[in-house]
């Protein structure tokens, strides 16, 4: 009976000690000093291919390294870097049955400095007809590696400017060239001319790793994306104020950003990981994805026990304080480990109640999912009211940096046990995804 007694004491001491370190490492006055960096407004709103977004990374790269983490596989620096490639059209015109088309009615995506093709060419001609799932038929042909004349029904005319405001960018482009046209129902006889302006241009996601003690070749992953939209950004319309075209980004996504840091700097302080962390914060998310994919490709998927991707938490969700949503909640058993490790505790995981907003899909977890990862995104924005969402005024005065500090309190202590090795969440079911 004594030896009970001490052991239960001597269990209450430890987790009062943790207590207390998880709360003087993880406090709102350290979320607010990263938060306001990043969000800043010399920051420019972190566009990909900015210096603004260098600026973002440096910062980044100097808080892994004060937190003591390693470099990813060896790497002289935190810095992954690839290549993408840009293409800017310099001059098109399109001939079809005798008749120019009007530049505007056309949408043309090509990486060769020039082409020029015919109806005698490598090129097919198909139809988008009214009443087929446009989205559907767009990802088949823009994702192809073959060339298309794409002859685009009228009635899909208003989806014309989303169409000509996407990146001509690229990480491995092919050859081809895919031309949309609307409001044209026939092609037999046709010539088009392109001119374009291709340039190589880099990118780096910042990786930081904390090695793990007895499993070193199990990885968890803490992730957000570091880049916004910019000054003014096009694709999201008129800057929302006329004093401010600033998309800051403080939620979107600096707030997952400053999670990661915070989590790192908590992780590496505790020391007692049997599994590899893994804390990265992805570029060019805004533009498809592109620092999360290029990640994924750098490591066995297999390896990977499960990934904590963290998406705009600096607001309340829908049931207020100290409460977050998990995307593809039932597509592992990572979200009830989760909740079971803060059983006693105020917070709630729930599941992702915009399944029609399709979430699971739409951040940086999706790419790891898509190969059986327990990649899941954890999140507090009502996607279905957040004022703020891809506007100038998503600033840090919006956010409430409180509860954003207890949302990252309850990762901490919620993944303690994938960390630990105790607890492997199930696979992710790759046959159900779409």
């Amino acid at each position: 009976m004594r030896k009970f007694f001490v052991s239960a004491f001597v269990l209450g001491l430890c987790m009062t000690v943790q207590g207390q370190s998880i709360d003087k490492l993880i406090n709102s006055k350290e979320v607010t000093r990263i938060e306001k960096i990043l969000s800043a407004d010399d920051m420019q709103g972190r566009r990909a291919f900015t210096p603004a977004i260098d600026k973002a990374s440096a910062f980044i790269e100097s808080e892994f390294k004060k937190a003591g983490l390693k470099t990813f596989m060896g790497a002289p620096n935190f810095r992954q870097e690839f290549f993408m490639t840009e293409s800017k059209e310099t001059a098109s015109k399109i001939v079809v049955d005798g008749k120019e088309i009007n530049k505007l009615q056309v949408v043309a995506f090509s990486y060769q400095p020039q082409v020029s093709l015919t109806e005698k060419s490598d090129i097919t001609v198909v139809k988008i007809s009214k009443g087929d799932n446009l989205g559907q038929k767009f990802n088949e042909y823009f994702n192809g590696t073959k060339s298309y004349l794409v002859l685009v029904d009228a009635s899909f005319n208003k989806v014309l400017p989303n169409l000509q405001h996407i990146d001509r960018i690229k990480t491995n482009p092919g050859d081809n060239t895919v031309l949309f046209v609307f409001g044209v129902s026939e092609a037999n006889i046709f010539s088009i001319e392109l001119s374009n302006t291709v340039t190589k241009k880099p990118l780096n996601n910042v990786v930081g790793v904390l090695p793990g003690k007895s499993k070193p070749d199990e990885y968890v992953i803490f992730s957000a994306h570091y880049d916004h939209l910019g000054v003014g950004s096009p694709e999201e319309g008129a800057p929302h104020t006329a004093t401010d075209s600033i998309y800051n980004g403080a939620n979107d996504d600096a707030a997952g950003s400053t999670a990661v840091i915070m989590l790192a700097n908590y992780l590496k302080k505790l020391n007692n990981n049997e599994r590899t962390i893994i804390f990265t914060t992805f570029v060019a998310e805004e533009l498809g994805g592109f620092g999360a994919k290029y990640f994924s490709k750098q490591l066995p998927a297999d390896k990977v026990i499960a990934m904590f991707n963290l998406e705009m938490i600096g607001t309340e969700s829908k049931w207020g304080k100290n409460s977050a949503y998990i995307t593809g909640f039932e597509k592992s058993n990572m979200g009830e480990i989760l909740q079971r490790n803060l059983k006693g505790t105020a917070f709630q995981f729930y599941p992702d109640p915009y399944p029609q907003e399709q979430l699971f899909y739409r951040s940086d977890n999706a790419t790891l999912a898509k190969l059986g990862v327990p990649a899941h995104t954890i999140s507090t924005s009502k996607m279905d009211s957040e004022p703020n969402y891809h506007t100038a005024d998503d600033e840090i005065e919006t956010l409430d940096i409180d509860n954003m500090t207890e949302i990252i309190k309850a990762i901490a202590i919620s993944s303690s046990t994938i960390i630990s090795g105790k607890d492997t969440p199930t696979r992710v079911d790759t046959t159900q995804l779409r």
